[in-house]
């Protein structure tokens, strides 16, 4: 009699008078995503959504959460990750959900899936742990259509590329990316890129853009991607925003204004970041882009050739004394399968370890040696740690990972893939007060799920589907390090997707209840 007389007072949306509900949190402190302060209330969850949020919130339940002194917020949504072929490594996605992420948007840089509805398909079948939304990646429609050739797209190929485009977003894709940094998204003029845009446009869709250059010409290519926004009509979404390189540290001052101006001007402009010094992605980005043209054979064969050689040396030679050093300790093999025992060394370590001299000639060498065997992914420290901070202020930037599912030591890979949220908290939250718990919160949360049309996503509101997270804002820690990078973060005592607990008590207990999440232009 006692619950019923408290369910006629407080009737549960969703819920009958006599039906208890699947989950209730109890006693946490609520910060709901939007910016607000947190307030003390429960949440009452059934069917995979919020039934219920309040102050009096309290009714039988099959199982019940008591989250006094632990905070209650949604789960994270990490915008820029690469999941595509590592999901069947870890279904678990533990280095996802041990950092508090519930839902990962992949497909990021240009590289994707083409065939949008049979990857999602697929992701509904394997049953992760996580949710997962997807771009379509330029740099794969264009090798679908092209392959690696460096050259303009014919009308008939222009044609093609959109079709694939158009067919993704009506899939569900949540718009396309580019990463113009890589092969062949190097070879592509303006142009194309807005007309494919305009195809995602039309589906409310986003352009998601890994852009030209993140060095010495990043304004060019801050303005490149604002003109594709402008042009085509769609929301921008600048990834991983940085100054890389010494010689670019302070310009974050110039960068951070230009989003700000394009906002003010009436483009919908947003940016992600990782909250560190180091970049990482393929060695190959220090060999110059037309010698990457037409796969490895075309790779191997050049860089064999002695005047080529020569050639490459001298760019890289070039590159490094733009940065005002003297050798390439800044490059760090991540993972480099023909010889392991590379990885978590530099290349100039490397270099030593093969017997040359130490000299950044020789060290050039060897990244051209890496590069004929295959290549290798590297962690790049090049980065102010004033500029991640300047960045970070901005109001439209949210954190990100750029990572795929990590591998408990498989390799020496960036810490980000384990750490990133954790670190936001722990570190630029709690130790050094660079933003409120609350507005870090709405960066991890209610922004992306904006950004990107994950219409039930990102608050805690009725009706909302129920991926939660409740951590320790005094323990919560990423553990993860350059030097050893294989290890989850701490204080997530409770992660809960889609209604159902995922990890309790800090640890994951094995359930896989995530689900694929579609785009506007799929109509679900």
């Amino acid at each position: 009699m006692k619950w019923l007389f408290i369910l006629l007072l407080f009737p549960l949306a969703g819920l009958t008078q006599h039906e208890a509900c699947d989950l209730l949190i109890i006693n946490g402190k609520i910060i709901d995503g939007t910016g607000n302060s947190w307030y003390y209330g429960n949440i009452a969850v059934k069917n995979g959504k919020i039934a219920k949020i309040g102050r009096d919130v309290i009714m039988p339940a099959l199982k019940t959460i008591d989250a006094k002194g632990l905070i209650i917020t949604p789960g994270f949504i990490d915008v820029h990750t690469h999941l595509e072929g590592d999901e069947g490594k870890d279904p678990m996605a533990q280095s996802f959900i041990y950092d508090g992420v519930t839902t990962c948007v992949s497909g990021n840089c240009g590289s994707s899936n083409v065939d949008i509805e049979k990857y999602l398909r697929w992701v509904d079948s394997l049953r992760l742990s996580i949710n997962v939304a997807t771009l379509v990646g330029h740099n794969d429609v264009r090798k679908t259509v092209m392959g690696r050739v460096n050259r303009d797209a014919t009308p008939d190929e222009m044609r093609q590329m959109e079709m694939i485009v158009d067919k993704a977003m009506k899939d569900g894709a949540v718009g396309l990316s580019t990463g113009l940094i890589y092969i062949p998204g190097t070879y592509t003029k303006t142009p194309e890129i807005i007309s494919l845009a305009k195809v995602a446009a039309r589906y409310n869709g986003v352009y998601a853009s890994h852009m030209r250059d993140e060095g010495d010409s990043v304004t060019y290519a801050i303005e490149e991607a604002l003109t594709v926004g402008r042009e085509a009509k769609i929301p921008v979404e600048i990834s991983h925003f940085k100054l890389s390189g010494q010689q670019n540290w302070g310009r974050s001052k110039e960068t951070v204004s230009m989003i700000e101006a394009a906002r003010k001007e009436g483009i919908e402009v947003t940016i992600d970041q990782y909250p560190y010094t180091a970049s990482s992605t393929s060695i190959s980005t220090l060999i110059p882009d037309e010698i990457l043209a037409d796969g490895q054979d075309s790779i191997r064969a050049r860089l064999q050739r002695p005047q080529i050689k020569k050639y490459v040396i001298s760019s890289m030679l070039e590159r490094l004394k733009k940065r005002k050093l003297k050798h390439f300790g800044y490059a760090v093999v991540a993972s480099y399968p023909p010889e392991p025992a590379y990885n978590g060394k530099s290349i100039e370590q490397i270099n030593l370890m093969m017997g040359r001299k130490h000299k950044a000639k020789e060290e050039a060498l060897t990244v051209i040696d890496i590069m004929i065997n295959g290549g290798a992914s590297a962690v790049f420290h090049g980065m102010s740690e004033d500029d991640v901070k300047r960045i970070m202020k901005y109001p439209f930037n949210m954190f990100a990972s750029d990572a795929s599912i990590r591998v408990l030591n498989n390799g020496v890979p960036h810490p980000r893939g384990y750490g990133t949220n954790a670190r936001v908290l722990s570190k630029y939250v709690r130790d050094e007060k660079v933003l409120s718990l609350e507005e870090a919160i709405r960066r991890m949360t209610s922004l992306p799920a904006q950004t990107f049309q994950l219409k039930d996503r990102g608050l805690l509101k009725e009706g909302m589907a129920a991926d939660i997270v409740v951590f320790d804002e005094k323990e919560v820690k990423d553990i993860s390090t350059f030097e050893k990078p294989h290890a989850y973060s701490r204080g997530f005592h409770y992660v809960i997707v889609n209604g159902v607990v995922t990890v309790e008590n800090e640890k994951h207990i094995g359930t896989r209840a995530g689900q694929a999440l579609y785009g506007l232009g799929s109509g679900k």
